[in-house]
């Protein structure tokens, strides 16, 4: 049974800091790509952050560059994004996604509430 389980959300106050977790199972983790998106009320969800299946390449949206860093544990079938500066507009709902081009398919956990606000 494939797993994608988003943890590490929470309040914290303008400037600060948060390390989300996503924690996969049930599919072979090292062969897909990872994403970071979110969606806030009323708004479309969106990318923030990518890293590929190995590792070695990242993307962001320009928003949050330099603010936030995507990585992962291939070993642990672990996902992070580290989450620095954070403002009230990065408020929002941040969902992890595994996606395999080659093989068609995508997978998306539930969700993690990140709010911003003082």
């Amino acid at each position: 049974q494939v797993q994608l389980v988003e943890s590490g959300g929470g309040l914290v106050q303008p400037g600060g800091s948060l390390r989300l977790s996503c924690a996969a199972s049930g599919f072979t983790f090292w062969q897909y790509a990872m994403s970071w998106y979110r969606q806030a009320p009323a708004k479309e969800r969106e990318l923030v952050a990518g890293i590929s299946s190995t590792g070695g390449s990242t993307s962001y949206r320009d928003s949050v560059k330099g603010r936030f860093t995507v990585s992962r544990d291939n070993a642990k079938n672990m996902v992070y994004l580290q989450m620095n500066s954070l403002k009230p507009e990065d408020t929002a709902v941040y969902y992890c996604k595994a996606v395999n081009a080659d093989y068609g398919k995508d997978y998306w956990g539930p969700g993690t509430q990140v709010t911003v606000s003082s």
